[in-house]
């Protein structure tokens, strides 16, 4: 992971480079609320969205983008912060990986990077948006990680529950950083995962909290409930 400036050829937009274009603009018509199924053209689903009900005041949402874990679903993604979106106004965004897990994690960026732009410039389209999260567990937290650092000039918070690595091709901007890890975790281990990332990221200049729990491979509620409070005071 560097933290050098970006040359000009890899700081283009790009899937190579985990470089999104959908950007924040006013909805150009209004979308529903509730649970909503994002399908592509054949019919096939690539991602599940929850907007909760708009706010009295008519204010934006923040958009927190969910990524779930190898082998996951659309679902499981949407699940790690459905139970607070009403109560925090979160517009939550799950897609579905193109394989059993992120590009990423099989060797590059490319084909979900394509498909998560296209969903974001689709949710930009329809509803208001004050602010981007990107969020994620196990191997989504570190393609979340990896996508929210290279895409800090769109992200401004990145919440990553047992992440394993971070590795975006360049870096972009400085989001504030939440990653919780269990310290019986055996799927990603903490002295090799967590325990080792956060004092990197610390070290390029990144806000990083950072809670450690007792337990394995999940996220339990209390940290669920803490990430969300870090995410929206």
């Amino acid at each position: 992971m560097s933290d050098s400036a970006p040359s000009h050829w890899d700081s283009a937009p790009g899937p190579r480079n985990g470089r999104l274009t959908a950007r924040r603009h006013p909805p150009l018509a209004p979308a529903p609320t509730g649970l909503v199924p994002m399908t592509g053209p054949d019919g096939d689903q690539l991602a599940l969205a929850y907007a909760p009900e708009p706010a009295t005041d008519a204010s934006a949402y923040r958009l927190v983008l969910l990524l779930h874990g190898a082998g996951g679903s659309a679902r499981q993604g949407l699940d790690l912060l459905s139970p607070v979106a009403d109560a925090h106004h979160l517009l939550l965004v799950a897609p579905e990986s193109s394989a059993a897990s992120w590009d990423l994690i099989a060797g590059g960026f490319g084909a979900d990077v394509e498909r998560i732009d296209a969903l974001l410039a689709t949710v930009f389209d329809g509803y208001p948006v004050r602010d981007v999260t990107f969020g994620g567990f196990s191997d989504g937290a570190s393609y979340a990680l990896s996508l929210g650092l290279a895409n800090g000039d769109l992200v401004d918070a990145v919440l990553a529950f047992s992440p394993g690595f971070a590795a975006p091709p360049v870096t972009h901007g400085r989001p504030r950083i939440f990653i919780s890890h269990g310290v019986d975790d055996r799927v990603l281990p903490i002295d090799v995962c967590s325990r080792r990332l956060v004092p990197h990221l610390h070290g390029l200049g990144y806000d990083v909290t950072y809670q450690e729990f007792p337990g394995g491979h999940v996220i339990p509620t209390p940290i669920r409930d803490s990430a969300t409070t870090w995410l929206t005071t």
